[in-house]
């Protein structure tokens, strides 16, 4: 009998609303019911994560299970965010995968330096945003497993 998935929260920082609005209809089209939950840029992410501002109530904004993280954002791009997170000791056990529509040669290996745990170039496509949900959902909900959420 297949186990089934781990609800685990997913953070995407992303400020292209089409795309947030993407994935969550690739979300539920894959049929995962995780949670998820969305902040706009690098700025916002970082303030999610550390509970300030108006994501000081731990109970609306939980920690995530897995960070979506798009490297194109204004105020604080991608790149920068994720430098914190993984130098962050309370944050960088959190499983970070860019997903961005950048494939840079430079973006891709600067990202796995910093420690990101995946890189995925954006689909283009809904059934390809699709595809991608389906296959993060197989991978990180049911075959890994995740350090535990530490609240």
């Amino acid at each position: 009998m297949k186990e089934l998935p781990k609800l685990i929260s997913i953070l995407m920082a992303d400020d292209d609303e089409d795309d947030r609005q993407l994935a969550k209809e690739a979300l539920e089209e894959s049929r995962l019911v995780n949670e998820l939950r969305f902040v706009v840029d690098g700025e916002d992410l970082m303030d999610y994560l550390h509970h300030r501002g108006k994501y000081q109530d731990a109970a609306l904004s939980p920690r995530p299970g897995i960070i979506l993280l798009d490297l194109n954002m204004p105020k604080k791009d991608g790149r920068e965010a994720l430098k914190e997170i993984k130098s962050d000791p309370e944050l960088r056990r959190i499983p970070v995968v860019v997903l961005t529509t950048s494939d840079a040669e430079e973006d891709i290996i600067r990202s796995y330096d910093m420690g990101v745990n995946s890189f995925i170039k954006k689909p283009v496509t809904f059934d390809g945003m699709v595809d991608i949900m389906k296959a993060l959902g197989d991978y990180w909900f049911q075959i890994v497993e995740l350090p535990p959420g530490e609240e």
